[in-house]
C-alpha cells in the first residue's frame, strides 16, 4: 500500500464519503463538479492506498439492546511480543468489544464494550479478569455520550508530506 500525496479534491472526496458512505458515485462526483469515471478512479486510487478502508453503518445500540457502554483499562503482568497478541486475539473475538487498542501509560490496552445490562457488564468485567496474563481491569461506564465522531479530521490543505499525487496515477 502506497501513500498518495492528497491534493483539495481527494480530501473532499474524503470528506463526503466520511460523512455519506453510501452515495452513489455519480452523486459524489456531481457534488466535486467532475465526472464519474475520473472520480471513480480516484476512490479506487484512495481505497488502494488506503485512505478508504471501509463503508460502514452506524447503528443505535440502545435501540438493538445494548443499554450500557463501557470503558474497560486493562494492564497484564507482562508485556512480551506473545502475550500482547494473546490479549488481543481472545478479546477481539467477543462480539460485545467495539474497540481495542494497545496503549502507553499505567494500562497495556483500552477497550470499548457494550452490554445488554449491568449484569451483562460485570460478566464481561469477569471475564476480562480471566483472560490469561491479564493483572488488572478498571472500567468506567458511559453515563451520557456527548459526540460520537466516527472518521478522522480532514483539512483542506493539499502540502502534506507523500510520495505521490492521486492525480498523477490516473
Amino acid at each position: 500500500m502506497s501513500r498518495v500525496k492528497l491534493d483539495p479534491l481527494d480530501l473532499q472526496i474524503l470528506r463526503e464519503l466520511q460523512n455519506d458512505g453510501r452515495m452513489t458515485n455519480v452523486e459524489l462526483a456531481s457534488r466535486l463538479g467532475i465526472s464519474a469515471p475520473p472520480c471513480l478512479r480516484r476512490v479506487r486510487t484512495l481505497e488502494d492506498a488506503g485512505y478508504l478502508t471501509g463503508y460502514h453503518a452506524a447503528l443505535n445500540a440502545e435501540a438493538l439492546g445494548y443499554e450500557v457502554t463501557f470503558f474497560a483499562l486493562v494492564g497484564l503482568t507482562v508485556q512480551s511480543e506473545s502475550v500482547l497478541d494473546a490479549f488481543q486475539s481472545a478479546v477481539v473475538a467477543w462480539p460485545e468489544v467495539l474497540e481495542c487498542a494497545l496503549a502507553r501509560g499505567p494500562h497495556d490496552f483500552v477497550l470499548k464494550l457494550v452490554a445488554r445490562n449491568i449484569a451483562h457488564e460485570n460478566d464481561l468485567t469477569m471475564a476480562l479478569t480471566a483472560v490469561e496474563n491479564v493483572a488488572t481491569v478498571r472500567t468506567a461506564q458511559v453515563v451520557r455520550q456527548f459526540k460520537t465522531a466516527g472518521g478522522v479530521p480532514l483539512d483542506c490543505r493539499a502540502d502534506q508530506p507523500t510520495e505521490r499525487h492521486v492525480s498523477e496515477t490516473q
